[in-house]
C-alpha cells in the first residue's frame, strides 16, 4: 500500500493544479474585452476651378470589407479663387490655406495628426492649366507639396484627377449617402443591401461637368465602363466627364458667341442676364480660357473691355445655350447625346448635385420634382429684373476618401486580457509544473510500493536442535 498521507497530499495538489490551469485559461478565453482600436481620419483638399474646399472624413480602424464606413466630420471653405488662379504666383496659395488648417489641427485630436493622411485632387481647371501651360501647373502643384511637408499630417500628394475619376468618385458619394452599398440590419452591423439598385450621378463643376451611372448591360459596355471595388462587391460605372461644360467655362463659352453673332464689339446684349444687369468683363476674362481660344477674333485685344446688358430673354437664351452642344454630330445615334460623345442607354433614377443643387436652390426647388416644374421655374426666374432676383454638400471628394480607404491598412482590433500575458503565462508554467512534480511523486510512491510488494516474506524460522 502507498504511504497515505504524502500519496494523499500529492493528490490533492495535483488535482488542485489541473483545476487551476483550466479555470485561469476559461477566465482568459471568455472574459476578454475586444476593443475598437478607435478612429481614422482623413483629409482631402477639392481643389475646384473657382475655389478650394477642406473637408475632414473619420471612419472606424477596423473597416468593413476593405473599405472604410466614412462621415464627413467637418467642412471649410478656402478664401480666394481655386488654385489654378495662382498659376502666376504659386507662392501665394499657403496663406489662404493656413486659416483652414488650422482648424483641422483643432477637429483632429493631436496624437493622431502623424497618421492622418492628407490628398489633394485638382479637378477641371488645374485640368485646363496643364494644358494651357504645363510647367506652371507644376509650379502650383510643387507649392502645395512644399506646404503639406510642413505641416504635422501624413502627405499622400497632390495630384491633378482625371474627369472620369471625378465622375467615379462623385457617382460613389452619391450612392453611399443614399445607402445604396451598406445599411444596418437589425443587430445593428453593417450589411450589403439586399437587391438595392444604385443611382445615376450628375455633377456640374466650374470647369466641367460628369454623368455616371451603371448601364442596363455592364458587360457590353467593357470598354467604356470603369470597375470600381466597394465593401466586397465590383461595380462596371459608365462616367464621361464634358471639359469645358461646367458653369463658368460654359458661361464663357456663351459670352464668346454672343459677342461674336453681335453687330457691336463694345456693348453686347445677353439673354441669359437678368434685365437691367449689366457687367464690363476684358476680352481675357472669358477668351483667356482654352476653353473658348477657338472663338478668338482676328483682332484680339486682351485687355479690351465689353460692356453685356442683360435681356432676361429665356427662350432666346435657351436657343445660344444650345449652340453650345453640336447636336449634328451624333446623327441620330440612340447611344450618344452630343458632340459624338458613346454613351449607353440611361437607366434608373439620378442624383443631381453640386452646381446643379445651387441652381435647383435659387429656383426654390428640392427634394424631387419633374422635368415641367424645373422648366417652368426656369423660364419664370429668368425673366425676371435685376432688381427682383434675391441673393442666393454633396462633392466627390467623399467617394475620392472611400476609394482611398481601400489602400489604408485596417488595423486588428485591440484584445484587452483579464491576466497580463506575463502573469498569465508565469501561472501556467507554475501550476503545471506543481502538476508534473505530484505527478512524478504519485509515480515514485507506486514504483516503491510495487517493489516492496515483491520483496519475499519469512513466516516460520526453524532453529536446528
Amino acid at each position: 500500500m502507498l504511504t497515505r498521507t504524502p500519496s494523499v497530499v500529492a493528490q490533492v495538489f495535483l488535482l488542485l493544479s489541473i483545476v487551476l490551469v483550466i479555470a485561469i485559461a476559461v477566465i482568459q478565453i471568455n472574459q476578454q474585452q475586444i476593443l475598437s482600436p478607435g478612429l481614422k481620419y482623413g483629409i482631402v483638399l477639392d481643389a475646384g476651378s473657382s475655389r478650394t474646399t477642406v473637408y475632414v472624413y473619420e471612419w472606424p480602424a477596423e473597416k468593413e470589407n476593405n473599405t472604410g464606413v466614412v462621415s464627413q466630420t467637418f467642412k471649410c471653405n478656402v478664401k480666394g479663387p481655386g488654385i489654378s488662379s495662382y498659376g502666376s504666383s504659386p507662392g501665394a496659395l499657403a496663406k489662404p490655406l493656413d486659416d483652414c488648417l488650422n482648424k483641422v489641427k483643432e477637429r483632429i485630436p493631436a496624437h493622431l495628426h502623424r497618421n492622418t493622411s492628407v490628398y489633394l485632387g485638382a479637378t477641371a481647371g488645374m485640368r485646363l492649366l496643364r494644358l494651357q501651360n504645363e510647367s506652371a501647373a507644376n509650379e502650383v502643384l510643387a507649392s502645395v507639396q512644399s506646404y503639406f511637408r510642413a505641416q504635422p499630417f501624413e502627405f499622400r500628394g497632390a495630384q491633378i484627377i482625371t474627369g472620369p475619376e471625378e465622375g467615379v468618385y462623385g457617382w460613389i458619394t452619391a450612392n453611399y449617402l443614399m445607402g445604396n452599398f451598406l445599411e444596418r440590419n437589425l443587430w445593428r452591423t453593417w450589411v450589403h443591401p439586399y437587391r438595392k439598385e444604385t443611382m445615376g450621378a450628375l455633377d456640374l463643376g466650374g470647369a466641367s461637368t460628369q454623368i455616371s451611372f451603371i448601364p442596363e448591360d455592364p458587360e457590353e459596355h467593357l470598354n467604356s465602363t470603369l470597375q470600381v471595388k466597394l465593401y466586397g462587391y465590383n461595380y462596371n460605372v459608365y462616367t464621361h466627364s464634358y471639359q469645358c461644360y461646367g458653369r463658368d467655362e460654359a458661361e464663357k463659352r456663351l459670352l464668346a458667341l454672343l459677342l461674336q453673332k453681335s453687330s457691336a464689339s463694345a456693348n453686347v446684349d445677353n439673354p441669359c442676364y437678368p434685365k437691367n444687369y449689366s457687367t464690363a468683363l476684358t476680352l481675357k476674362d472669358f477668351f483667356g480660357s482654352l476653353c473658348t481660344q477657338s472663338l478668338r477674333p482676328a483682332n484680339y485685344y486682351p485687355n479690351q473691355l465689353v460692356k453685356f446688358h442683360g435681356t432676361g430673354d429665356p427662350g432666346l437664351c435657351q436657343e445660344m445655350v444650345s449652340l453650345l452642344f453640336n447636336l449634328t454630330a451624333c446623327r441620330d445615334r440612340e447611344d450618344c447625346p452630343f458632340n459624338g460623345i458613346h454613351q449607353p442607354k440611361v437607366k434608373g433614377n439620378f442624383v443631381a448635385f453640386s452646381g446643379f443643387y445651387y441652381t435647383i436652390n435659387a429656383l426654390n426647388l428640392s427634394g424631387q420634382f419633374s422635368l415641367d416644374d424645373f422648366n417652368s421655374s426656369m423660364w419664370f426666374f429668368c425673366s425676371q429684373s435685376w432688381a427682383q432676383v434675391g441673393n442666393s454638400s454633396i462633392a466627390w471628394s467623399l467617394g475620392y476618401m472611400l476609394s482611398l480607404t481601400n489602400m489604408i491598412p485596417a488595423e486588428g482590433k485591440l484584445i484587452q486580457l483579464p491576466l497580463k500575458p506575463s502573469l498569465f503565462a508565469g501561472l501556467l508554467i507554475f501550476l503545471t509544473a506543481t502538476a508534473l512534480l505530484c505527478l512524478l511523486f504519485l509515480v515514485y510512491l507506486c514504483v516503491v510500493s510495487h517493489q516492496r510488494k515483491n520483496v519475499p516474506r519469512v513466516e516460520h524460522v526453524f532453529i536446528p536442535e
